[in-house]
């Protein structure tokens, strides 16, 4: 009797511990894009920034999937960049911009993406403003692809963007600026 009882708690012990090893499993693969992006929109025509900032935040859980205070406070502003958010901090989390330069040849292209690697290996977001139709977009770069590239994602209302030649786009712009961003313990 004592070794069935013994051999039941064992078992007992063991499930639940499969289970709580399976669920700090399925938090560690938490997915950018199916949580984060899928589940986000830019609000305004002009507030790409704030909408690639909430999505950072979303990401690290540290607002709600339904928060969009940055690109309401913002609307339409048209003289807004990333200086808006360089050194501050929301939510425990501090934005940075960085490579803010002359777009040209002498841009330091090899600097900028290995800014960018060092980021993403630190499981970290990157968020990059690329050329589009009228001006610039923000994009939040996700991931490296194995040939080196970068996956970057953002928003236009509620159309999702996906570029997969990040670093095509950023040598035919000679250059771009980038906001990190750095946690707080």
């Amino acid at each position: 009797m004592k070794k069935i009882l013994f051999s039941l708690i064992v078992l007992i012990s063991t499930s639940f511990i499969f289970q709580l090893k399976a669920q700090a499993q399925k938090t560690d693969s938490f997915d950018f894009f199916e949580t984060v992006v899928n589940n986000h929109d830019q609000l305004f025509e002009l507030s790409c920034i704030p909408s690639a900032v909430e999505m950072v935040l979303k990401y690290y859980k540290v607002v709600d999937l339904d928060f969009y205070d940055l690109q309401n406070k913002w609307k339409n502003k048209n003289d807004g960049s990333f200086r808006d958010f360089h050194n501050k901090e929301l939510y425990g989390i501090t934005f940075s911009q960085k490579f803010v330069l002359p777009r040209d040849a002498s841009f330091p292209m090899d600097s900028l993406f290995q800014t960018i690697e060092k980021e993403l290996r630190a499981k970290k977001k990157v968020i990059i403003s690329l050329p589009a139709d009228r001006g610039w977009h923000m994009f939040v770069i996700c991931k490296q692809t194995p040939d080196g590239d970068f996956v970057s994602y953002s928003k236009l209302g509620s159309h999702t963007l996906i570029l997969r030649n990040t670093k095509k786009i950023v040598k035919q712009s000679n250059g771009t600026e980038i906001m990190t961003c750095s946690i707080r313990p």
